[in-house]
């Protein structure tokens, strides 16, 4: 049975992904005492990438924001598998944003947003996070943007 958490994704029409199953090694998301900690996420759908490439060149800034709310639904698939159940997350503490950048594209944290607000949307009041949006050079799979995600869970 879906919890609040769930129930509030499907509400605002979305889906909850499988886990995107690891690149490299290293596991999707780790739980060390109350904290969950979710490796970069991709914006993968389906096993696969959208879209590649740098934002401010072949992904334009809107479509990159979708993109890094594609990566907090998989941040959010993560945390439930090492967490159980979503409606276990006290609060996201911290989001991390990585954003692969034409030489001049100065909008990171517009891009990351994407995250940002999906987690606000989700989660109410336990979705406000500290963030950093970061530009780069390039991303695994050319992926224009990966985002992290640290939540606190209730209880131990």
């Amino acid at each position: 049975m879906a919890g609040t958490v769930e129930a509030k994704l499907a509400e605002l029409g979305l889906t909850l992904p499988d886990v995107v199953p690891p690149l490299a090694s290293y596991q999707p998301a780790v739980r060390s005492g109350v904290y969950v900690y979710t490796s970069g996420q991709l914006p993968m759908v389906d096993g696969k990438l959208a879209v590649t490439g740098k934002v401010g060149a072949e992904v334009t800034p809107d479509e990159a924001k979708e993109l890094a709310k594609t990566c907090a639904l998989n941040a959010l698939a993560a945390v439930k598998s090492v967490a159980g159940d979503l409606d276990r997350i006290a609060r996201v503490v911290k989001v991390v944003g990585f954003v692969a950048s034409a030489s001049d594209f100065t909008g990171q944290p517009a891009v990351i947003n994407g995250a940002s607000e999906l987690l606000g949307a989700v989660l109410g009041d336990k979705g406000v996070h500290a963030r950093s949006a970061v530009g780069v050079a390039v991303l695994p799979l050319d992926a224009p943007v990966e985002v992290e995600v640290q939540v606190e869970l209730v209880g131990a």
